[in-house]
């Protein structure tokens, strides 16, 4: 049962004591944050332009067994300054930009301690600190997020590899007791206003789940396990940032806050990184390259073998993919006097001619008799072998938790594969919170419900990029043609998600063959791996319709799908498009078949616009390419 009152309601009635409270505006004014003490307790409010995101809320957190937050007695406000940033991003867009205004604030109590704030134009982030002298110490968690009643919210209860559905609720329906795994998504009464809540800056620390509170509406964090912390003399404590996106779907896709509280990459590692928006690949190094891959363990044709391996290399070759992925299996490759390691090698020799790479799976735990890497020599080790046999990058996989150790793990195994020049891919994994900033060569990681679970998939594909993908990258495996996985969705469906979900390291869970005998081969083929633009288009709704219209270079992909209740008429406006005529190649449905589809060109400009209908289930993409 749900209860209406509690302390965080019980403080808009008792006010706001005077001199104990302060506001901090977005640099445009949309966005406020309100920290207040009431009945000495420290606690927050979100809105945007009058609608209330945030009701009151507990700013609250624990070191050893002091819990900060309570008992407060005075609020400082430190220097208020405006930042505008922008840096380069690799996988949505090419350049995050960020504006915001930055504050602290001093909490006098029990024992001092500061809040970080940072109100930007499309949200909020806001961190706890502390100098606690020199010492171990374990850190708790406890901030609270209140929101107001009848908002509708999507997310998922899966707190350990973030596999579940993203189930839609209504927020005094919640389940009390019920734990998310962030980001959690939220519809506003304000048409088109919503909000998500997350988490940046994760690192050396445990992560944060949303319990539901007794009162419904009230979610807590939750960390996953101990965190402890060292500290010196002079040194400070900090907890990730938590984080509200706010704003229209365009606008929390487009996000750059959970880059921006992320820490910048090291250009001694990543040199390209001290590059501006627009002067490099955005993935700060000429070793870090996004691109698309295939991976036998979806696509039903044949076993991780060496033979089959090759075949398929040869494969991603005829359709111009730079990657196969070689998964679990091939540590167990030997003949003719070769260990694995050789055959390796051999694989990679044998893929270069036809302008193929491999990447090979690899558990973090100890699995089926081969070791693991979750000792510092054994990683550094298994990553040394890599690079010494030409491997190009690495998937990681059975994590299984989000515990301080596991995101230790990332931090520690992205440096070093840093050193060695390998791309990284971590699956059975919690979400992403920046990382991927601070080191561009995580390309992706699953924390989704990807494709190797079965569906139905439909309505779930409407609902994850305005969900887990506001996170970042995922991988996600799309496209599939066979019969047993496609569901209850269509070919144009498959192909559609390709377009948008985003994972620069764009790893298909289609049969190779199937794909190359497929009449939607020439369009995949042309799809890439990473954006310079996104935008998601009206008609966008969660659960119902995802229309997104992507750039990379001059050629425009616009791309939709839709649900299983029902089909669609989707109508895309084109003035997006620049100057000029364009060569319009577009995909869509046939309406008498989910595993068949219509292809049409066509010409067009800004001026004019699409009409496409899909099945229920269904999906189209169009290729927008300018006419020279």
């Amino acid at each position: 049962m749900c209860y209406a009152l509690l302390w965080g309601v019980f403080l808009i009635s008792c006010g706001q004591p005077g001199g104990k409270d302060q506001r901090v505006v977005s640099p445009d004014g949309t966005v406020a944050m309100q920290v207040y003490v009431a009945d000495g307790h420290l606690g927050y409010t979100v809105a945007e332009e009058g609608t209330v995101v945030l009701d009151s809320s507990v700013l609250q957190w624990s070191v050893d067994s002091t819990l900060l937050g309570s008992a407060v007695s005075k609020i400082e406000r430190l220097a208020t300054r405006r930042v505008q940033d922008s840096f380069p991003v690799c996988g949505i867009h090419d350049c995050s930009r960020v504006d915001y205004t930055s504050t602290g604030f001093r909490i006098a109590g029990t024992r001092d301690f500061f809040v970080d704030v940072r109100v930007y134009n499309d949200g909020v982030a806001f961190r706890y600190r502390i100098a606690p002298g020199e010492g171990e110490y374990v850190l708790n968690d406890s901030t609270t997020f209140t929101l107001p009643q009848g908002v509708i919210t999507w997310g998922q209860d899966n707190v350990s590899y973030y596999e579940n559905e993203n189930v839609e609720r209504l927020v005094d329906t919640l389940p009390v007791g019920l734990t998310f795994g962030p980001p959690l998504t939220v519809k506003y009464q304000p048409q088109g206003l919503y909000a998500s809540i997350t988490e940046g800056g994760l690192t050396d620390f445990a992560g944060m789940g949303l319990e539901v509170t007794p009162n419904c509406r009230t979610l807590r964090a939750k960390l996953a396990g101990e965190t402890r912390l060292a500290c010196g003399a002079d040194g400070e404590l900090t907890t990730p940032w938590r984080i509200v996106l706010i704003g229209d779907l365009n606008t929390l896709v487009n996000s750059g806050i959970i880059g921006d509280v992320s820490a910048a990459p090291d250009p001694g590692l990543f040199p390209l990184s001290v590059r501006g928006c627009g002067e490099g690949n955005g993935c700060g190094a000429d070793w870090v390259r996004p691109g698309r891959a295939l991976w036998s363990w979806l696509a039903d044709n044949g076993p991780v073998s060496f033979d089959n391996m090759k075949r398929f290399s040869k494969w991603a070759g005829e359709l111009g993919f730079e990657y196969n992925l070689v998964d679990a299996g091939w540590s167990n490759w030997k003949g003719q006097g070769r260990d694995s390691w050789d055959m390796i090698r051999e694989l990679v020799d044998y893929s270069a001619p036809l302008g193929v790479k491999i990447w090979v799976w690899k558990a973090y735990p100890d699995d089926r008799g081969v070791d693991g890497i979750q000792t510092p020599e054994r990683l550094q080790a298994f990553l040394k072998k890599c690079r010494e046999t030409g491997v190009a990058g690495v998937k990681i996989d059975y994590f299984y938790d989000e515990s301080q150790q596991v995101v230790r793990f990332y931090e520690d195994a992205l440096k070093e594969a840093a050193k060695y020049q390998l791309m990284v891919d971590f699956h059975g994994a919690d979400k992403p919170t920046g990382l991927n900033r601070t080191f561009p060569n995580e390309l992706t990681r699953e924390g989704i419900r990807g494709l190797e679970i079965r569906g139905p998939w439909a309505t779930h594909n409407t609902i994850l990029p305005f969900t887990r993908y506001l996170a970042g990258p995922a991988d996600f495996t799309p496209v599939t043609f066979s019969p047993k996985r496609l569901s209850e969705t269509s070919w144009c469906h498959q192909v559609a998600t390709a377009v948008i979900f985003t994972s620069p390291f764009l790893c298909y869970g289609v049969d190779p063959e199937q794909l190359l005998a497929n009449p939607a081969c020439d369009m995949v083929k042309s799809i890439p791996a990473v954006w310079d633009e996104t935008i998601v288009l009206p008609g966008s709704e969660i659960g119902q319709m995802a229309l997104f219209a992507r750039r990379k270079g001059d050629v425009w992909f616009v791309a939709g799908i839709c649900n299983s209740a029902a089909g669609a008429q989707a109508a895309v406006d084109l003035t997006f498009l620049g100057d000029g005529g364009y060569r319009c190649d577009m995909l869509s449905d046939d309406p008498a078949s989910q595993q068949a589809l219509k292809q049409h060109t066509s010409e067009t400009t800004r001026a004019g616009g699409l009409s496409v209908g899909l099945n229920v289930g269904g999906g189209f993409v169009a290729r927008l390419t300018p006419v020279k």
